[in-house]
This record gives C-alpha cells, structure tokens and sequence, in this order.
C-alpha cells in the first residue's frame, strides 16, 4: 500500500492510497469461492452451482462489498502511519480504473483537529458575586408563596385591580363578529395583563350584573393580524367578582410548604437555605461563564466544519423537539439558523479548548467529583437516596455529571490563573430581579 497526504487547506486534508489490484481480485475470488459453498439457485442443487454463474450473479455485488472494506481498513491503517486525527466522516472517492490497471487508487477527504493552544490568561479579570441571604430576602419569597396560593371569594362591591371576574362578552368590527371576539363565563384577574389593556381597564370598577359597551383598538403589531390595527365595539356583561385573599404565615401555611410540624421559624430557615443554594447556583454559573468567555477570547481556534455541523444538527433537532413539547409545528416556526449556527461554533470551540486544558493538567474528573454532583441534583427530589441510586444503576446517565464535574474542573483551574474581583450585591441583582 503505498499513501500520500495533501494539504487543501488549513484543517482539510486528501489522503490518496494506492493497493495493488491483484489483492482486490484475489480477495473477491476467495470471497465467491467461499460463497460457492452454499449458494442455492433455480436448476441447482445448494453448493453445486457452476462457480461461472456464481460469479456472473454474485460478482458485482461482492467486487462492491470487498472495494468498501478495503476502502475502510487501508484508510484506517494510512491515518495510523500518517499519525492524522480525523475530525468528522470522510468521503472517500475511488479513482476510475481499467482492467489493465495493476493498482486500484482512492482518496480520502477529510478534516483533522485543529492544534489547541491555550491563550494567556494572565491578564484575565473575572467578577465574583458575593451575595448574603437576608431577612428581606426570605420576606420576598414568603410574599411569593403566599400569591401561588392565594384563594378568591366573592366580593359584593365593584371590581378593583387584584380581584378575579367572570364575564361573557361579544366583539364586533364594523357591526360583523370576529373570530375569538365572543365568550361566555370567562375568568380573569384583574392587572394580570392577559387580555389588552384598553379591555380591562373599563372593567374595573364594574359590579356583578352590571354590562358595559366599550371601543378597543387593537395594536398594529397585534398577534391576530385579521384584526390588527382595527377598532372593536364589546359589549360586556360581569357576572361574579371575587376578592383575593392570601394566606395567613402560621401554622397550616408552613405544613403546606412541607414542614411538617408546622413551626414557623423552621420553615424561614428551611427557605433561606433554599435560598443560598440557589445563590450558589447562579454564583458558580456567572464563574463559569465568564471562564468559558475568557478562554474563548484568549485561545485561536479554527473548528473542523465538520464538527460544526454535527452540532448545528444536534441543536436544531433539539429546538425542534422544544418546539413540539409545547405543541407548536416546527415546520410553521422558522428557525433562527444563524444564531443556532453560531451556538454550534461556539460549543465546539470550547469542547476542543476543554478537551484540550483537560489533557495537559490532568483535569480529568474524579470519582469522588462525579459522586458530588449527582448528590447535589439529588438534593431538589423529594427521594435523593432513589435518585442517585438511578444515576448510578446505568453508566450511561452518568456523562452529564461527569461533564459537570470536568467543567468545575477546568473553572478552579482557569480561576488560579486569572485575577478574581469580589463584587457584593444583593440576591435580587444576582438573580436578574429588578
């Protein structure tokens, strides 16, 4: 076997392999003869069939099959001699031939991976949030709680912001219905914002039995286009409203919130813990983005196309299943390709700068690490013991975690090498809250 490699550009190579035809032959002989053995057709009786005629119906389809594997494994040995690493499927291309041709020729176009060289990070600045759980802070997510449980009864005076009414109304455009402008026993609370605003406001007010005849104006960018930018007449009829009315924080509040014995004071402890797990959460997800980002930054990279579009597919088929998990048609919604496509360079740029800091320092997770963050996902089921049991009874499930652990891996790393600025602010700032 006889192999040359071209350069045909920064990552894509052609690799052409030269093996003599004679061992083409001889292995499709070897092959027919084999096949010969228990070949059964029409007239014949099994294994007495002329080996002519087996190779007159056989020959083609074998010559095919023995051309693949040679294909396969010379590739296979050429990329070991030439010591090349292959990124992505290559496409092999055998060159015409003749019968009187003593070598069969092909080549092979491919893309190696690139050569990673980390970037200095020496000059890197990363923020860390240092953020304290207040009294406040438990105070907010009670004020929380107590809205998703929040229960409505009937109010005998008129509608005000807050409260909850039951209405039929019918729209009209220019004297004609139109299509989602009428229902009947229709529930809504009052300063939500789920209908338009020019509609609930001259509800407010309105008391039980009482109608009201009123113009809304539909947006021009309004979703329904059939009646964008078009005037409606409804006319309205209420027929309940009820009052809200949260819950007191005592006893029967906290057992609701799975403190069993009802003690007020463990259930804020029990959320502030919440709390601060939740703070640490997003304190090491800031850490690892701005890690993520600086490596990013400071490395050069070219990503094989190959390995892009693997990935561009991957989270194309993933938008789509997010898509049809909330009953919307991927077909009707169209894709934002060039974001997606971008995401795709970004994921693989980073993976080969992971892949390539996780072999030079040894960052490799540890078992012990792995067994730490399947605890801690654990740790948000109401059975943790069940969970992790779960993780471990298939080792498949246990990538993620190991791809967590290998990432916190890489962060404490790049965090020695960089300058760490501690910046206070409070939880509401760390979780994007205004």
């Amino acid at each position: 076997m006889q192999t040359n490699v071209e350069d045909l550009g920064a990552l894509e190579r052609r690799l052409n392999v030269s093996i003599p035809q004679e061992k083409i032959e001889t292995e499709v002989e070897s092959r027919l003869k084999r096949l010969a053995r228990t070949a059964k057709l029409h007239g014949f009786r099994p294994g007495k069939v002329p080996f002519k005629i087996v190779m007159q119906q056989y020959g083609p389809q074998v010559r095919q099959e023995v051309i693949g594997d040679v294909l396969k494994k010379n590739f296979s040995e050429a990329v070991r001699e030439n010591n090349l690493k292959i990124a992505g499927y290559p496409r092999f291309e055998p060159k015409p031939s003749t019968e009187n041709d003593s070598q069969f020729e092909f080549s092979a176009t491919f893309e190696v991976y690139p050569d990673v060289v980390p970037g200095d990070l020496g000059g890197v600045r990363v923020e860390r949030p240092i953020v304290g759980v207040t009294d406040g802070d438990v105070d907010k997510t009670l004020e929380v709680l107590r809205k998703q449980r929040i229960q409505f009864e009937p109010a005998e005076r008129p509608a005000q912001p807050g409260d909850r009414i039951n209405i039929d109304y019918n729209g009209t455009i220019d004297g004609a219905e139109f299509a989602g402008g009428k229902a009947e026993n229709f529930t809504l609370v009052l300063g939500e914002g789920r209908l338009l605003k020019d509609f609930e406001e001259p509800l407010t007010g309105m008391i039980a039995g009482q109608s009201k005849i009123f113009e809304v104006t539909f947006p021009a960018d309004y979703h329904g286009k059939e009646v964008a930018g078009k005037t409606a007449t409804f006319d309205v009829k209420v027929n309940g409203v009820e009052g809200s009315k949260l819950p007191d924080v005592d006893s029967e509040f906290a057992i609701s919130l799975g403190v069993a014995d009802g003690d007020v004071e463990k259930m804020r402890k029990e959320i502030e813990a919440n709390l601060e797990r939740e703070a640490s959460k997003r304190v090491s997800a800031r850490l690892k983005e701005q890690v993520m980002q600086a490596l990013l930054d400071t490395t050069s990279i070219q990503a094989p196309k190959a390995l892009v579009e693997v990935e561009l597919e991957r989270l194309t088929q993933s938008t789509r299943d997010d898509l049809a998990s909330r009953g919307m048609n991927a077909r009707d919604v169209p894709l934002p390709e060039d974001l997606l496509r971008e995401r795709a360079q970004r994921r693989v740029n980073l993976g080969l700068i992971l892949g390539e800091l996780v072999k030079m320092h040894g960052l490799h997770p540890k078992p012990e690490q792995v067994r730490a963050v399947v605890e801690d996902l654990a740790q948000s089921y109401e059975n943790p013991a069940e969970v992790i049991k779960w993780h471990y009874s298939v080792p498949d499930r246990l990538n993620e975690a190991e791809s967590a652990a290998l990432e916190d891996n890489v962060v404490r790393w790049v965090l020695d090498k960089v300058m760490v600025v501690d910046k206070a602010m409070t939880l509401d700032e760390l979780m994007g809250r205004s």
